[in-house]
């Protein structure tokens, strides 16, 4: 049975005492916590996540280290992407090769993956492409982040729940009701570099009891002017402009009516390349890849009292890509400007349903079963003569699970998961998850958690190979992960602080990396090396009765070749991030900062500096009603930092975005 939430005489006593103290002191309108009662302090709510165990649950008691964006914080920053919103999540961080935002978690972001690594879910719906495995958390990400009510991030082997792709955290990402919204929302935005953004948004609560929710967004950016000095000797000197520009289009629509959501989403993000990657034609502005995805998923849940649920969900969902790269073929005498053309089409089926029984004495006990037809996962590459690749594969994947939560003790519980999948390209993986949490009082709690996860090659890994460029390997075999971490979580002083701490080991076998065949210098991922990663995560936050937050994180890790001790590529030893959400004229005026922090990290031929950034918002609101007017600054002091990035570019570090300014103005009903 759920513990009590009832107030204990020790915690009373604190409140009374907090109380009278702030009975004391002056006051302004905001800010101390004399302005709330005993009901109200204790109404501040203990956070809980539904993506660790697939159900709703204090995150005391979740099997993982959690961490809530919630929207207070998503609206108080302005965030443009679903990147920047990670960007202050503690032990996250972004890099940015001018064509793909790419995510670190835990010190691994190797150079050649497109976050294949993490899961990406919205409302419980599986985002990763079945080509790349892409999470996508950029632009080409389908919901604009002014639809999002909050975003979970689940630390940690997620195999033993979500199989694939779940191999270092699954970030899920739920969405605002119609009835948030109440009518009609439009935004506009614009900024540095050509920046332009606008959204339509209507929702409302039906007569019925249903909830509706449609959305549109356009976006454009012109880019900058950059410089790279790799490239000095070509027509322009190093100098490219215009060429990193982005522009596209999202929409999103929803319909939940009782236990049923339908929801579609499709976006389509076309980006300059301005980089001269893969040997192509510097400063040439047709250079660009297209990103297009989409889905349909219905789902549907049914409650019989308390001894069992039932949920599932259909979905269909579709991926497509070009790449056009100009070429200089003159010296064997073709154009100086030829095309070459790549692309691929994703499309694939999924189906789950999920039973949890609910009255075993003790216990709750989740059985279910998932099942994906990987209808398309195709790639082709040509040029106006010769089709280079033309590689047509299909698949699927089907995954069993079992989870079990027993109630030891009064203040012990032991959850114990289970995953069976089995792939067409290499057959089957077991993977489970163990975690023994002591919660000794209702604010505070301790965990241990062991782990494993896997991922497979995806398409483009195992099937890739255009003859000049890059080679297949069909041989790749699945890379796995196991981990073992200690977290500690503590609310306190009447739950307006939150302390997280955790420690963890992270052993990977078969890490699938991209590397250089030196028989005849092209591009091939192979099952090359084993790492190991070590870490101590710490989180301090504070909430004040005035509404605003803030928060303070710090993250050490140390991610190494297993055979050389040597840190990996593109792993900072140490991540900071601050953040404040401070409402300077009560529900007027609010104020956003946030600086990270990165230290050194090892490229492919040295190392980037470290570096610390400091963004900053000002949000004003009702200037008239329904009107908010927001100016964010991003790199505030204008800091010069660079990114690594992979084989298939020149340069070995990117330089990175100066000062950035963004003013917006939001009607709201």
């Amino acid at each position: 049975m759920p513990r009590s939430r009832s107030c204990s005489p020790a915690l009373l006593a604190l409140l009374l005492c907090a109380q009278a103290a702030g009975q004391e002191q002056a006051g302004s309108s905001g800010g101390v916590l004399s302005h709330l009662s005993i009901e109200e302090l204790m109404a501040i709510p203990i956070q809980t996540v539904f993506g660790a165990s697939k159900e709703e649950q204090s995150t005391l008691e979740a099997p993982a280290s959690v961490t809530v964006v919630e929207a207070p914080m998503i609206d108080a920053h302005e965030y443009r992407t679903l990147a920047d919103l990670l960007r202050g999540v503690r032990g996250v961080y972004i890099t940015n090769d001018r064509n793909y935002e790419r995510l670190g978690l835990r010190g691994f972001s190797p150079p050649g993956d497109y976050n294949s690594r993490a899961l990406l879910l919205v409302d419980g719906h599986r985002v990763n492409d079945d080509v790349y495995g892409t999470a996508s958390i950029g632009l080409d990400f389908p919901l604009d982040i002014d639809l999002v009510q909050r975003v979970d991030l689940i630390r940690g082997p997620g195999s033993s729940l979500y199989g694939s792709n779940a191999f270092l955290g699954v970030i899920d990402v739920r969405t605002r009701r119609g009835a948030d919204v109440g009518g009609w929302e439009l935004a506009g935005e614009g900024g540095s570099r050509g920046t332009l953004r606008s959204r339509a948004t209507y929702g409302r609560a039906l007569d019925d009891g249903g909830d509706l929710l449609l959305s549109g967004t356009a976006f454009s950016s012109s880019g900058g002017r950059l410089q790279y000095d790799e490239f000095a000797g070509t027509p322009s000197g190093g100098v490219t402009e215009d060429t990193d520009d982005e522009r596209g289009f999202s929409l999103f629509s929803q319909l939940v009516h009782g236990p049923w959501r339908l929801q579609g989403a499709y976006v389509s993000r076309e980006k300059g390349i301005p980089t001269g990657s893969y040997g192509t034609v510097f400063d040439n502005p047709d250079n660009q890849t297209l990103d297009e995805r989409g889905w349909l998923a219905l789902s549907g849940e049914h409650h019989e009292d308390e001894r069992w649920e039932l949920r599932g969900r259909l979905a269909y969902d579709t991926y497509y890509y070009r790449g056009t790269y100009i070429y200089d073929e003159s010296a064997s005498g073709g154009s100086p400007t030829a095309k070459n053309n790549d692309r691929a089409w994703g499309s694939w089926l999924s189906g789950e349903a999920e039973l949890a029984l609910l009255s075993l004495p003790r216990q709750r006990l989740t059985l279910g079963v998932e099942l994906r037809d990987e209808l398309r996962k195709d790639q082709k590459n040509y040029d106006a003569t010769t089709v280079f690749l033309d590689a047509e594969h299909d698949g699927y994947a089907l995954g069993l699970y079992a989870q079990d939560e027993i109630r030891l003790a009064e203040g012990w519980l032991l959850s114990a998961g289970l995953r069976a999948d089995h792939y067409d390209t290499f057959g089957g993986t077991t993977n489970p998850r163990l975690a023994l949490i002591h919660t000794p009082d209702e604010e505070s709690a301790w965990k241990l958690v062991y782990g494993s996860a896997f991922r497979p090659p995806n398409a483009y890994e195992l099937y890739y190979e255009d003859g000049f460029s890059q080679k297949a390997n069909s041989d790749l075999q699945p890379e796995t992960i196991r981990t073992l971490e200690g977290i500690h979580e503590r609310y306190f002083a009447a739950r307006r602080w939150r302390l997280a701490v955790s420690a963890y080991y992270n052993s990977i076998q078969d890490l699938i990396v991209q590397g250089v065949d030196p028989g005849d210098g092209l591009l091939v991922y192979t099952n090359a090396a084993d790492a190991t990663g070590i870490g101590v995560e710490l989180e301090l936050e504070h909430r004040f009765a005035s509404g605003g937050r803030a928060q303070a994180s710090w993250a050490w890790q140390r991610t190494e070749d297993s055979a050389t001790g040597e840190r990996l590529v593109n792993s900072p030893e140490h991540v900071l991030q601050l953040q404040l959400a401070a409402p300077l004229i009560e529900e007027r005026l609010e104020l956003g900062l946030e600086l990270r922090a990165l230290a050194e990290r090892r490229t492919l031929g040295g190392e980037t500096g470290a570096f610390a950034l400091l963004d900053a918002t000002l949000s004003a609101r009702e200037l008239a009603p329904g009107l908010v007017c927001s100016l964010r600054v991003e790199n505030l002091l204008d800091r010069e930092y660079a990114d690594p990035v992979g084989l298939e570019l020149v340069q070995d570090a990117l330089a990175q975005d100066g000062r950035t300014l963004l003013l917006r103005l939001e009607w709201r009903p």
